[in-house]
């Protein structure tokens, strides 16, 4: 497929990106932070295809429990874990994270990076037209929605614990994000696993777009909460600063 082509994979993650920074409109990030973030869960696409295909070699078993480890561990814990990396890293620290509505866009971001770089290489491999068309359509509305989705639970459940006290943190997000790709990924290889039913395998296609619709309602939700919880502190200011003299900020 010519580089050009491929290079369209690259549409839906940008357009997501587009969303959410209007869902951020009212005290955005500084450009270069969130740009930086999703560079940087782009590049993880590397170190995480190379472990991919190490485990690969190594992994004993077939059918069902390979398509099971795979989705759960060689897809979801690898890349998640290299997206909480980035978050972890680069965001953790930084100063501009002060808002709770910043884990749901600095979350996002880094898995739409990340997912930007891997639609272009999965639409860099198509041999047809059709092919190319066929998996353009089902990764736009599915597999990048998917990355954002579970990388931005992750980032919601971390900035609530840092800022509120509530919910798992980071680490917890963590493993909300893998269950949600993992579920995403094992029902997909599962469902194409020799030897299973046809109405198994009718059942778990409908996996995926009953998780990427239930997440999306859920994750606008949680950014709503979000968004109304940051309000009420920009029009009472002395509330921020309580929560800056508790460390909430710097921790």
């Amino acid at each position: 497929m010519p580089v050009w082509m491929a290079l369209t994979g690259a549409l839906p993650a940008l357009a997501l990106m587009t969303l959410v920074d209007l869902a951020d409109a009212k005290r955005p990030e500084p450009h270069w932070q969130v740009r930086k973030v999703a560079l940087l869960g782009g590049l993880a696409v590397l170190p995480c295809f190379l472990l991919q295909r190490w485990l690969a070699t190594v992994v004993p078993f077939s059918g069902v429990p390979r398509a099971l480890f795979e989705g759960f561990v060689s897809a979801a814990l690898l890349e998640e874990s290299a997206k909480a990396l980035v978050l972890w890293a680069f965001v953790w620290r930084h100063p501009a994270f002060d808002e709770r509505l910043d884990g749901f866009v600095y979350g996002t971001r880094a898995g739409l990076g990340f997912a930007l770089v891997e639609n272009i290489v999965a639409l860099w491999g198509s041999t047809s037209t059709v092919g190319f068309l066929g998996t353009f359509v089902l990764r736009a509305f599915f597999a990048v929605p998917c990355h954002a989705i579970a990388a931005g639970f992750m980032g919601d459940l971390a900035a609530r614990h840092r800022f509120d006290r509530r919910g798992p943190g980071l680490a917890g997000g963590v493993l909300v994000a893998v269950l949600i790709h993992g579920t995403y990924d094992a029902s997909l290889y599962v469902a194409a696993a020799p030897g299973v039913p046809f109405g198994v395998q009718t059942v778990l296609m409908l996996v995926p777009p009953v998780l990427v619709l239930g997440g999306f309602w859920l994750l606008r939700r949680h950014a709503l909460d979000a968004l109304a919880r940051d309000d009420a502190e920009a029009h009472h200011p002395g509330r921020r600063a309580q929560r800056s003299e508790a460390g909430y900020v710097l921790r």
